[in-house]
């Protein structure tokens, strides 16, 4: 699914979402990743929710989001009140949906000037489209 035609601004943008990756920018990111406006991680290590940990949380708000928004792949998957925990006492908003949908969200939070972190998981069944 692409997501935009072109770059609109001088910031990180998502181009689009498949089952060969996520593309930011001109990179296709095969992989889970973190982005912001200015920084794209793509050595993430969380392939579904169920592996989160406040570890994992601590990389995001390195990047000190006023916003993250969590993509937890095809279907959307709270999480745990304690991980809810690590962003609240940071004073941080978070958000969890599906992959696809925190890429949209992301572009249009990023035009806006916002300071928003996308967390976007790509498990392995994602990776060979199987759900």
């Amino acid at each position: 699914m692409d997501l935009t035609l072109q770059k609109p601004g001088e910031h990180h943008f998502i181009h689009s979402v498949s089952s060969d990756g996520i593309r930011v920018v001109d990179q296709i990111c095969r992989d889970s990743l973190i982005v912001s406006a200015r920084r794209l991680i793509t050595d993430w290590p969380v392939d579904s929710p169920e592996q989160l940990t406040a570890r994992h949380l601590d990389q995001i708000l390195e990047l000190q989001p006023e916003l993250v928004l969590l993509g937890t792949g095809e279907r959307q998957v709270f999480l745990a009140p304690e991980l809810l925990m690590v962003f609240y006492r940071q004073s941080v908003g978070v958000e969890v949906m599906t992959t696809q949908a925190a890429c949209r969200t992301f572009n249009v939070l990023v035009s806006e000037d916002r300071n928003v972190v996308a967390a976007l998981m790509q498990g392995q069944a994602e990776r060979q489209g199987l759900q």
